[in-house]
């Protein structure tokens, strides 16, 4: 099975996906597993969790205060703005596990030095980091040894499924695939975003910096 860990929709600011578009999407890219992992938000999760096609995990991409958290198998909805370790806890309470989101990215990565025991794992590969950003990503959870996943860090429906990890085709729920994930059984697999899209996206995150009044997505 492959599964998209890392899904925008358009409960996230800059999300374009709506639930249903990332379902039909997933289904057609031959995705067997889809986490909506919102900006802070945790609406996406139900309207599709029994949509009966894929399997969703509930998640959100938590901003805390030194970059983005990927939270997932939460049951509530993490605050924004909080310490890493206390973004980690909050997490761990609400039932979930956090994984540190393409640490390597420029604006929005907690960088190498923020990489806590604490985590539960790393974002090994993502869709919309560069070449480089991933494969230091991919050398530091291997040197790490903690669990990993990968993905598409879709904001349209057209680029679900570009990066994905493969687990057993056994899974039936999230629970299972969490699992899995957390059995260390997960391979990740990912494109890179290229100079042309990362020179679009710093000119995109300084302009959407600005309008949210220079405060952290």
């Amino acid at each position: 099975m492959r599964a998209d860990l890392h899904v925008h929709s358009i409960f996230s600011s800059d999300g374009r996906s709506k639930p249903e578009e990332i379902i039909k999407a997933a289904v057609n890219t031959g995705l067997g597993c889809v986490a909506i992992t919102d900006h802070n938000s945790f609406e996406a999760f139900e309207q599709v969790k029994n949509n009966g096609k894929i399997i969703i995990i509930p998640g959100e991409e938590v901003s805390s205060k030194k970059g983005h958290i990927i939270a997932l198998g939460i049951n509530k909805q993490i605050s924004r703005d909080m310490s890493i370790e206390d973004t980690i806890n909050a997490i761990h309470e609400a039932g979930g596990v956090a994984f540190a989101a393409h640490p390597y990215r420029w604006w929005s990565g907690l960088g190498e030095k923020n990489i806590i025991d604490a985590f539960d794992g790393i974002e090994a590969l993502n869709g919309r980091s560069t070449k480089k950003s991933n494969k230091k990503s991919l050398v530091l959870s291997k040197r790490i040894g903690k669990p990993v996943i990968s993905g598409s860090d879709a904001h349209s429906p057209r680029k679900i499924g570009a990066s994905y990890i493969e687990i057993s085709d056994n899974c039936k729920t999230w629970q299972d695939v969490l699992k899995e994930i957390m059995d260390n059984n997960a391979v990740p697999y990912s494109v890179n975003r290229t100079a042309f899209s990362t020179l679009r996206y710093g000119c995109k995150s300084i302009t959407e910096w600005i309008g949210r009044g220079f405060k952290r997505m």
